[in-house]
This record gives C-alpha cells, structure tokens and sequence, in this order.
C-alpha cells in the first residue's frame, strides 16, 4: 500500500500556509511510517506502521529466531 498506516489508516493531510499577500501555499504532510516485522495471528509479515502506533504499542514485533548453542 502507499503512505498509509496499516494499523490506524493514517494518511497524508493536505496543510495549507498562507503568505503576505493571501496566495496559498500547500504542503503534503505525510505521517512518519516505519517498516516493522509484526506478528500477525501466528505469522511474521512486514508492514508500514506510523511511529505513533509502535510507541502506543498497538504492534506486536516478531522475534528475531535465535540459535540455541550446542
């Protein structure tokens, strides 16, 4: 998917700033996202999650596997 959330579908906001002489400038303010490896019921995926989602802590990471020494 494009610049959008997966977890909350936050997207890109139009922000419009206006000069002096009343001429319109606008912005695209896009959210800050992240690729993570989440555990999804059981499965490792990646996807594209805004920072806001991992600090209120609504993705679960996955865990990296590791090795067992003999």
């Amino acid at each position: 998917m494009g610049k959008q959330c997966e977890v909350c579908g936050k997207k890109p906001i139009k922000a419009a700033s206006l000069t002096f002489s009343h001429k319109q400038i606008v912005n695209r303010q896009s959210p800050t996202l992240q690729s993570v490896k989440a555990d999804i019921n059981g499965t490792v995926k990646t996807i594209s999650v805004c920072t806001s989602c991992i600090r209120a802590g609504k993705v679960k990471k996955a865990q990296p596997n590791v090795r067992k020494s003999a």
